[in-house]
């Protein structure tokens, strides 16, 4: 008997999801903030599982559900902040007669076109976090989120003018520019959380080059680092940035350093044998990354305890 494959439901336009959602029509077709107290239709399968091919920024309260992202279902709290690109698959656990509160911003790549924001909005991580990684509001920091989210709503629906789309554009770069802040900030109120994970982090690089893994499977990538903590890549660099100043493909290349230092001062293994034991293809690449990260080649730091 074949398993059943639900269909995410695709959104292609915002014209398309007030429709769906019961909603008046957009009062511009590439951009809405929509009031979740509005939405009132829950019933049915359909929007289950969704794919919006535009950008989500959603302030969540009341939430009386799960959400899932990728394998992983999760709780959401009071307060909560959600980021999502075009593209992305949410599935959702709905309870009938639930109700929202909070609002919804939904803007159309094609609203970004000719803007510098077109190129920067992939730089603002937190769309690529998970809905466990969801930024958690203070009461000054959803109220001035919510702020400029209303004033982009004024914007557009007041008389459009030559300078309507500039203005409603800043809004939004400042309002992910907050985003940033805030994200920042959980990473210092959230420091034993974090720290917790750096220690796993930690662990996890000391057994992998302790073990047999790095030369069947070759050097850690951050996609199986992040898989293994269970956590998504995006989140797991830009907090251990916020702690440490490094990324986690640093943090990698440091553990690598410390192991081939310990190997070249406890071992008479050439530096080709070395490089191939910590998973390196080519020598000259092991060779190149040590000199680059100790101002000295290998064979060179090994002469320093001869």
């Amino acid at each position: 008997m074949k398993k059943t494959v639900n269909t995410p439901f695709i959104f292609n336009s915002i014209s398309e999801l007030h429709r769906v959602l019961q909603l008046p029509k957009p009062q511009h077709p590439l951009i809405s903030v929509i009031n979740l107290a509005e939405i009132t239709c829950y019933e049915g399968n359909d929007l289950q599982s969704v794919v919006y091919n535009f950008y989500s920024i959603c302030i969540k309260k009341g939430f009386e559900g799960k959400m899932k992202y990728g394998q992983n279902y999760y709780d959401f709290d009071e307060g909560i902040m959600t980021f999502f690109s075009p593209g992305q698959v949410i599935s959702t656990e709905i309870i009938e007669g639930m109700s929202l509160n909070g609002w919804w911003l939904v803007v159309h790549p094609d609203f970004l076109m000719n803007y510098q924001i077109a190129k920067n909005i992939k730089d603002y991580g937190f769309f690529s976090y998970a809905v466990n990684e969801a930024l958690h509001l203070s009461e000054k920091e959803e109220t001035m989120a919510t702020s400029i989210v209303q004033n982009i709503a004024q914007e557009y629906q007041s008389v459009i003018d030559n300078y309507s789309q500039d203005v409603i554009i800043s809004q939004i770069e400042l309002l992910l520019n907050y985003c940033n802040r805030f994200y920042n900030r959980q990473f210092i109120t959230r420091k034993n959380a974090s720290n917790d994970l750096l220690v796993k982090l930690e662990t996890l690089l000391t057994d992998y080059f302790n073990s047999d893994k790095v030369q069947a499977m070759g050097l850690p990538t951050v996609q199986y680092i992040s898989q293994e903590l269970n956590i998504s890549p995006n989140y797991l660099s830009d907090m251990l940035r916020s702690l440490t100043g490094q990324s986690t493909q640093q943090h990698i290349h440091d553990k690598l350093i410390e192991k081939a230092k310990e190997i070249l001062t406890t071992t008479s293994l050439s530096v080709s044998e070395i490089a191939y034991r910590l998973g390196f293809e080519y020598p000259q690449s092991f060779s190149k990354l040590f000199k680059n990260k100790t101002n000295a080649s290998p064979l060179e730091f090994r002469h320093q305890f001869n």
